[in-house]
């Protein structure tokens, strides 16, 4: 995360990068979350309905950098253990930092994609047991496009990948993101 300030930081004060499209924005998605993961006797195999919150800063058209929030909501899966059969509920959710990278394709519409890390940590309750399993960072990586909708206002759809130790998180999602002082 360090890292990605300090790289902030260096294109603040490149020349040339601070056009008319620069500045703060803000915003929010909603969409599908499907996860995949086959432990030793456990396959997590199911969708959540998940949301992202995002805050971030553009510099010119092309690249931006961003911190944000994200939760794949509750996912529920049986748990067989020998002849036991049990309710799992599992949430995760954390916070992000990356970058992202635009390829403007006309006045109001742009291909992107998107690539960080997620530091993340999950509850998992058991038949109403609860275990708070230790965090960890990830890198997140994704794809999409943005629609301009008037000067301020973009529509956002997108698929990203979260690398979440042995599992993979894939998220659909649509939202919006609105750019402050253009």
């Amino acid at each position: 995360a360090i890292r990605l300030v300090a790289l902030g930081l260096a294109f603040l004060s490149a020349p040339g990068l601070a056009m008319a499209d620069s500045g703060l924005f803000i915003g929010a998605s909603v969409g599908n979350t499907t996860v995949e993961d086959d432990f030793d006797s456990f396959v997590l195999d199911g969708d959540t309905n998940s949301y992202r919150l995002v805050t971030g800063f553009r510099f010119g058209d092309m690249l931006g950098l961003e911190i944000g929030y994200q939760d794949f909501g509750e996912l529920n899966e049986l748990l067989t253990v020998g002849t036991t059969i049990s309710d799992a509920l599992i949430k995760t959710s954390g916070w992000t930092a990356g970058a992202t990278l635009d390829l403007p394709v006309g006045n109001t519409f742009s291909l992107f994609g998107r690539a960080g890390v997620y530091f993340w940590d999950t509850d998992v309750i058991i038949d109403g047991f609860s275990i708070n399993l230790p965090g960890d960072e990830n890198t997140y990586y994704g794809a999409g496009a943005r629609v301009d909708v008037s000067r301020n206002l973009s529509l956002i759809g997108d698929w990203t990948r979260f690398e979440l130790d042995s599992a993979n998180a894939d998220t659909i999602s649509i939202g919006f993101q609105y750019r402050f002082g253009l």
